[in-house]
């Protein structure tokens, strides 16, 4: 068995080392710019559309999400992943609707367990909506990970975020805050394969569309 000369293992070493450390520097530089993303509020409201979805987590998210709903800037409001043990009646308080504008205007959904699920049920939700528009409502921590799962289950759908930050976190220093830094990393670690995935997906879709386009021309012609 043949031996690496030393010089050649050094080299490679070391640039094994420096692909490391290379990706070790990018992921930190990208947590750091997600982490200042997160923490910034929204500067003007988003653009009317077709619907509104809150992706629950807290009801500081329900309360905006109802404030865009009086304001007009949708029709419908859907609350996603909505605790089972949770009635109707404590969403209809908490939003300070009168009863009969939460009626005509507003749905719950209970069957989301997590993002994953929150996308499948605003998915089901708009196409009963035929809504080409959204506004997304949740957490700045929460937003980027939601965006991408919305956009892989409604690819034909256009999404307008609307984050949520807390008066109490909006221009803290999170760094010398160890529960919000350790809140910021683990969503940042949830946020990474699912970029990968969303990634992915814009690849591969025009791939899957392109066996129908001959089909589509073929029936254009015979019209």
């Amino acid at each position: 068995m043949e031996v690496a000369p030393p010089r050649r293992t050094r080299q490679l070493a070391r640039i094994a080392l420096t692909v490391v450390c290379f990706m070790i520097a990018t992921l930190l530089f990208g947590f750091v710019l997600f982490a200042a993303h997160a923490l910034r509020a929204p500067t003007a409201p988003p653009a009317p559309a077709d619907g509104i979805i809150v992706l629950t987590g807290g009801d500081h998210r329900i309360v905006e999400g109802v404030r865009l709903l009086k304001h007009g800037m949708a029709r419908r409001l859907l609350i996603s992943g909505v605790n089972p043990q949770t009635s109707r009646d404590d969403i209809l308080r908490l939003s300070g609707l009168a009863p009969g504008q939460f009626d005509c205007c507003v749905d719950l959904g209970y069957a989301a367990q997590d993002t994953i699920g929150n996308a499948e049920e605003a998915r089901t939700w708009a196409r009963g909506l035929a809504a080409a528009r959204l506004i997304v409502v949740t957490s700045g921590y929460h937003m980027p990970r939601s965006l991408a799962e919305l956009a892989i289950a409604m690819p034909d759908v256009e999404l307008a975020p609307f984050a949520v930050v807390s008066k109490s976190l909006h221009g803290r220093a999170w760094w010398l805050q160890p529960g919000l830094a350790r809140l910021l990393a683990v969503e940042y670690i949830k946020l990474l394969p699912v970029a990968a995935r969303y990634a992915a997906y814009r690849h591969v879709r025009p791939l899957m569309s392109r066996p129908d386009e001959p089909r589509a021309a073929a029936t254009a012609a015979a019209r």
